[in-house]
C-alpha cells in the first residue's frame, strides 16, 4: 500500500512538473512570438535630434532574426554612429523582456514590455528605446528622454525589409 501511495506521488509530481515546463514553454513561446514584426533584414536612415531639429543623418542596416529555437531575437544594427549586438529574451520568471546590447563599449541589460504593438525599452526612469511596426510594412525605432515631464525624440531610425 505505501509503495502505490508513494508511486503514485511521485507520478502526480512527475505530471505536474511536465506540465509546468511546457506551459512555460508555450507562454515564452507565445510572447517572442509578438516580436515577430521586428523580424527581417531592414535598410533605412537613422536620425539625430537636438531639441527637436534633425542634427545628424545617415544610412542604417538592421538584421534582426529568432535564434535557438525561437528562445532569443538577435538584433545586428550597423549605422554611421552606432553599432550594436543586441539579445531580447523573454523570462518567465518575473514576466519581463531583457533587452542586453553589446556595443564596443560593454554590454547593459534593460527590462522592456510590449504594450499596444510596441516593444518598449526602459534604459532609466528618464530614458526609452520604441520598436514599432509602420503602417506601409516597415520598422521604426526611436529613442526618447525624459525632459520636464515630456518624451522628446533624440534618434529614429525607419527601415524598409530588404526583401
Amino acid at each position: 500500500m505505501n509503495f502505490h501511495v508513494t508511486l503514485r506521488s511521485l507520478y502526480v509530481v512527475t505530471l505536474l512538473l511536465l506540465g509546468n515546463s511546457v506551459f512555460g514553454q508555450n507562454i515564452k513561446k507565445e510572447k517572442m512570438e509578438l516580436l515577430s514584426f521586428m523580424t527581417g533584414e531592414w535598410i533605412g536612415t537613422t536620425k539625430l535630434y537636438e531639441e527637436g531639429v534633425i542634427t545628424k543623418q545617415g544610412s542604417a542596416y538592421q538584421k534582426i532574426t529568432y535564434d535557438l529555437d525561437k528562445n532569443i531575437l538577435v538584433i545586428e544594427l550597423n549605422t554611421e554612429f552606432l553599432q550594436l549586438h543586441t539579445i531580447i529574451y523573454y523570462d518567465e520568471k518575473d514576466s519581463t523582456y531583457y533587452y542586453y546590447p553589446f556595443s564596443k563599449r560593454g554590454v547593459a541589460k534593460y527590462p522592456a514590455a510590449y504594450k499596444n504593438g510596441q516593444f518598449i525599452v526602459s534604459s532609466s526612469e528618464k530614458n526609452r528605446f520604441v520598436f514599432s511596426k509602420t503602417a506601409d510594412g516597415g520598422f521604426q525605432e526611436y529613442g526618447e528622454r525624459l525632459v520636464n515631464g515630456k518624451w522628446t525624440r533624440y534618434f529614429q531610425d525607419d527601415f524598409k525589409n530588404t526583401k
